[in-house]
């Protein structure tokens, strides 16, 4: 529990293993308050309501755009993603850390509203090995997988409005980087103020 807690903001393009490395940063315990952005996209394979996403309709996501209730949100390959306020709000008003996953358009736009918040920006190892995490998900047709692609190369050119680069090499590494990241942030002599 810290008296200044935290919101992380990690982005960088899509395939570059956002959602894997959450996923192994929860496996390692690391005390965060981890979102769940809501999504009007199908569900995919595996993935879980509430879990991984909170999976709603269209118009439940104008409902809640309408409401006032996300962070920011954003129409990203033709779905809606936004990420519900009140929860942040709650984790930091307990005093936790709070890692929010974001696109680059997200990311920019929290950092419209908060901007003293931790930006990390998660980068591939190389655009070649990207695209090909992008090809073996399989979750995208040619023209939609060209399209990412396209995007990608465009979010690599976003990294000024980062705090920190960390190049997600190997999952282990990437995420004691992240960390080590959190703990520095934690250890600052004139600590981050945020308000959301």
């Amino acid at each position: 529990m810290r008296d200044n807690p935290l919101p992380i903001i990690l982005s960088g393009p899509s395939g570059v293993g956002k959602d894997a490395v959450l996923a192994r940063m929860r496996e390692m315990g690391l005390r965060l308050h981890y979102t769940i952005t809501a999504t009007t996209r199908p569900r995919r394979e595996g993935e879980r309501d509430g879990v991984d996403y909170y999976f709603v309709s269209q118009k439940r996501f104008q409902e809640m755009v309408e409401g006032g209730e996300f962070l920011e949100w954003a129409n990203v390959y033709g779905n809606w993603y936004g990420v519900p306020k009140k929860q942040v709000q709650e984790a930091l008003g307990r005093g936790l850390d709070v890692i929010i996953k974001a696109d680059v358009q997200g990311a920019e736009t929290i950092k419209g509203i908060a901007p003293q918040a931790v930006f990390i920006f998660l980068a591939p190892p190389s655009m070649e090995e990207l695209e090909e995490r992008l090809r073996q998900r399989k979750t995208e047709s040619t023209e939609e997988l060209s399209e990412r692609i396209k995007t990608a190369r465009e979010e690599m050119e976003s990294l000024h409005m980062f705090d920190y680069v960390v190049v997600n090499h190997q999952i282990d590494q990437t995420v004691s980087q992240i960390d080590a990241i959190i703990t520095a942030e934690g250890c600052r002599v004139k600590p981050r103020v945020i308000k959301l």
